[in-house]
């Protein structure tokens, strides 16, 4: 199928209108390329995320390919970790894991605010005015922001899940300092010019409504009045299935929230639509953009348009964009929003091609030597709550002593999509134990995980 981009439009005002809930002719498109924009110069995730040059050339390409209504300048929550100390990996076809979390050993909590010369801020800084000079009349930029809880984990790592119960003031001390980061890093990005302030904050659908309002409300209330105060539109971004803290999430009063596939964006718009906030999302980033066709991609974003109610609503895939995403993938998603009736012909004849499951072997979990742990994960190298849900499963492993077996599955493998279905798995990530989901999109503490497999002993 040969298909081209449409004529570029004035995106900006598009977004600018949607997000001040003004009626639309035509749905928005932001497509979260991130590392992905490296792929179309054949340039490595590490080097976008490390090289001014490279990445202003990557983000002007996806510009003109992807005709995006908006566009992120950078898509990595590392950036203000690794300024207050974590070690980071680097990879190359995705965005760096943090390794190391200074407060396991010193639970200290930091004053320091991070400067416009710290880490790779200058770096980031300079693209985003340059895109703003280059391409900012007709395209709204977005700059991303790490959220408070997922700063607050990188620093803290798991045991933070633990201090939610045995110490909760040290909690709420951590998250108004990484609430402080979030908001100098906003103030930074938008006096770089950028149009959309994301708050992206992963770890909220890893904790319960209690937690929420408890612990993030204040955070990230003041952090949207902060950037409402500055004239700039704001979007909570959030990975897993947060469906359980959508209405608290509505109530710290950003313009718009972000979801993934995880949710059902018919039962999301119904509560966005309650408290007039912009819906953004939710292409599945995998099964359709990654590994499907054109086709697939299509059909999902035509089964947005028909079941939402367009007002209020701006089509983006759920999260970062794998690298791999096939170029012509993306230029469907566009075409179908941009061409809605031509792309209903296109698919008159398409029927989505299905997984064999009959060809995935599943393990005889009643005749184990020992637990098996089971963590499905979009991917852990590139998600930050899988990441975490991974380590919390590596953490229970190693405290066993080889006592159990512990697999990751990545649904970035047609095979592991398979056995996703196969064992009836609705939300991401997860841990089984000996076939059994145990937790789903909510990480335990140590305590909670080690007495759930003791179970199996």
């Amino acid at each position: 199928m040969d298909l081209k981009t449409s004529i570029k439009r004035n995106g900006k005002q598009l977004i600018f209108d949607v997000l001040q809930h003004k009626p639309v002719e035509t749905l928005p498109w932001v497509p979260f390329t991130g590392v992905h924009v490296g792929k179309l110069k054949g340039y490595k995730a590490s080097e976008v995320l490390t090289d001014q040059s490279k990445l202003l050339e990557c983000l002007h390409i996806a510009n003109h390919l992807y005709a995006p209504d908006g566009q992120p300048v950078i898509f990595d929550l590392q950036v203000e970790a690794e300024i207050l100390g974590c070690q980071l990996l680097w990879a190359d076809d995705s965005p760096p894991t943090v390794i190391t979390h200074p407060l396991i050993q010193d639970p200290s909590i930091p004053s320091y605010l991070p400067k416009k010369s710290d880490g790779r801020l200058p770096m980031i800084l300079e693209t985003m005015r340059k895109m703003k000079i280059e391409v900012g009349n007709d395209t709204a930029l977005y700059g991303l922001v790490t959220g408070p809880f997922t700063l607050a984990a990188h620093l803290r790592g798991t045991e933070i899940f633990m201090d939610m119960s045995d110490d909760p003031d040290y909690v709420q001390s951590l998250l108004s300092f990484t609430g402080k980061v979030a908001e100098t890093i906003a103030n930074y990005y938008i006096e770089a010019g950028m149009d959309v302030i994301a708050v992206v904050d992963p770890m909220i659908s890893q904790i319960s409504p209690r937690h929420f309002k408890r612990f993030m409300t204040e955070s990230f209330s003041l952090l949207f009045d902060q950037i409402r105060m500055q004239k700039t539109f704001s979007a909570f971004f959030v990975c897993g299935d947060a469906t359980k803290n959508l209405e608290l999430m509505c109530q710290t009063n950003p313009d718009c929230i972000a979801v993934d596939e995880n949710i059902n964006m018919q039962q999301a718009q119904l509560i966005t639509q309650k408290y007039n906030v912009t819906l953004q999302g939710n292409i599945p980033l995998t099964t359709r953009m990654l590994l499907g066709s054109q086709e697939d991609n299509m059909e999902y974003v035509i089964g947005l348009i028909d079941t939402l109610d367009p007002q209020n609503l701006i089509i983006s895939p759920g999260c970062d964009m794998p690298y791999d995403t096939p170029i012509e993938n993306v230029i469907a998603v566009t075409e179908a929003i941009r061409n809605t009736e031509q792309t209903r012909l296109i698919l008159n004849n398409y029927k989505a091609e299905d997984f064999n499951l009959e060809e995935i072997i599943l393990p005889q979990y009643n005749n184990l030597e020992k637990p098996l742990i089971e963590v499905f994960t979009l991917d852990s190298s590139s998600c930050a709550a899988c990441s975490y849900m991974l380590a919390a499963a590596m953490r229970a492993a190693s405290e066993l002593n080889g006592q159990v077996d512990l697999v990751e599955y990545k649904i970035t493998k047609p095979e592991n999509i398979a056995r996703l279905k196969k064992m009836r798995i609705q939300n991401l990530p997860a841990i089984l134990i000996n076939g059994e989901l145990k937790f789903s999109s909510l990480i335990p503490n140590q305590q909670e995980l080690i007495n759930a497999i003791q179970q199996y002993f």
